[in-house]
């Protein structure tokens, strides 16, 4: 970056520098209480409506409900920070999911599962604002470094997100001694969590990240930047091949996590599994997703985003086989999706980052927005598959479908950027 004068007095990139320290602090501590309410819910949603509706394939509706919700979220999300900033996007996602966390409790506390999936919809705005606020690091990123800041906020959701399917069975027993029914306290710690996620965003994300690195790309700011965010980043893409192929392997790397992790607490709870025992495994599994992030942030500044989305394809065709053959073995299941989670983090940091260097600032929030949206709606197709395959076929059967995905996704990949020549070289971001 230069040291050009912008409007808002910011006059030198030490200055910059700075500001976007103190923006990844506020963006990870946001991830931080916001990953504890997306895993505390995720962690349960399922095995209660599993409870609620008595069908097993309606169960993997939960995993899609959220899903959806965050795909629903993302375009609304994106057109509130072309106008207003991040702050105003990510305000907006998690106020989604502090009120969906409260319809959960309300829908629990009748027993009704429909109202619940409802709820699921809206607690989805939890993931459309912590995937949000990956993009916000990379605002004000130095060359060559948008992947490790990037990662540096997604692995800061590791805390939340190990921690919070650990603290389902305890904050049921809380909710219950506050009167709450069973499985209903979870939820509303979530929207505790979802609060503060609200009011550190708001009050610290000061100057906002993508206001000011406009004002620096000498670009004013204009009152339509988000009108027309689906138009605007299908015209950007059709012109963009490096940004396309980043959006089909996030979408695929995405759809293959969540096909395969949305099902697995209703196996082992079929499986005879308590729920200390399903939380060890989630947690593990979210661990996957995020401790190793910056090493993938790095790794993807260094040799280049698409080697590294080729080694989370390799990742993910393991996972599939290791949760397809794992039968009744815990511990394979658990292996799985650790496996799974790292495969996951490799397509997400690789692919963001190749989205965000490969279109300018002003459009970005429109492509990242179409970008959450896509994944998001893949993903939501998969746990729709996932629960029916699982209900009617088998949990190894689950296993091969995604593989054959990934492995198509990983020669399509291979063949696209061995012609472009983009396997060979990283690129700046």
């Amino acid at each position: 970056m230069t040291s050009t004068p912008t409007a808002s007095g910011v006059s030198s990139s030490g200055h910059l520098k700075a500001i976007q320290r103190r923006t990844l602090m506020v963006l990870s501590a946001a991830q931080i209480v916001g990953g504890v309410g997306v895993a505390v819910g995720l962690a349960l949603s399922s095995v209660v409506v599993d409870q609620l509706s008595g069908s097993t394939m309606i169960s993997g509706f939960a995993g899609t409900a959220t899903v959806l919700g965050a795909a629903l979220l993302a375009l609304p999300t994106a057109k509130a920070s072309g106008r207003g900033g991040r702050r105003s996007g990510l305000a907006l996602a998690y106020l989604a999911a502090l009120l969906g966390c409260a319809i959960s409790v309300a829908a629990i506390s009748i027993g009704n599962w429909q109202l619940l999936l409802a709820g699921l919809v809206l607690v989805g705005g939890g993931s459309a604002g912590n995937l949000a606020a990956r993009y916000s690091a990379t605002d004000l990123s130095p060359k060559n470094h948008a992947a490790r800041h990037l990662s540096l906020v997604v692995w800061a959701a590791t805390v939340g997100s190990v921690a919070g399917p650990n603290l389902a069975e305890p904050a049921d027993r809380i909710g219950m001694d506050a009167g709450l029914v069973e499985k209903a306290g979870p939820f509303a710690f979530a929207a505790l969590a979802f609060a503060l996620a609200l009011l550190i965003v708001f009050a610290g994300l000061r100057p906002d990240p993508l206001k000011l690195a406009r004002e620096h790309d000498g670009r004013k700011p204009t009152t339509d930047a988000g009108n027309r965010t689906v138009r605007t980043a299908w015209e950007i893409l059709r012109t963009t091949p490096m940004a396309r192929q980043a959006l089909v392997m996030i979408a695929v790397s995405h759809t293959a996590m969540v096909s395969i992790m949305s099902m697995t607490p209703v196996k082992l709870h079929h499986d005879g599994a308590e729920l200390d025992v399903i939380g060890i495994v989630i947690s593990l599994h979210i661990a996957g997703m995020y401790v190793m992030s910056p090493v993938v942030g790095w790794l993807a500044d260094k040799v280049g985003r698409v080697p590294v989305l080729l080694l989370g394809m390799g990742l993910l065709l393991a996972s599939a086989v290791l949760a397809g053959t794992s039968g009744h073995r815990v511990w394979q299941v658990t292996v799985a999706l650790f496996v799974l989670g790292l495969g996951w983090s490799c397509g997400l940091v690789a692919g963001s980052a190749l989205v965000s260097e490969s279109v300018a600032i002003e459009g970005r929030p429109a492509v990242q927005g179409l970008s959450d949206l896509l994944m998001n709606v893949c993903g939501a197709t998969g746990t729709v598959l996932a629960g029916v395959i699982v209900g009617g076929l088998s949990y190894g059967v689950l296993g091969l479908g995604v593989g054959v995905m990934v492995a198509l996704a990983a020669v399509w990949l291979a063949s696209t950027a061995r012609q472009s020549g983009a396997i060979r070289r990283p690129r700046d971001s």
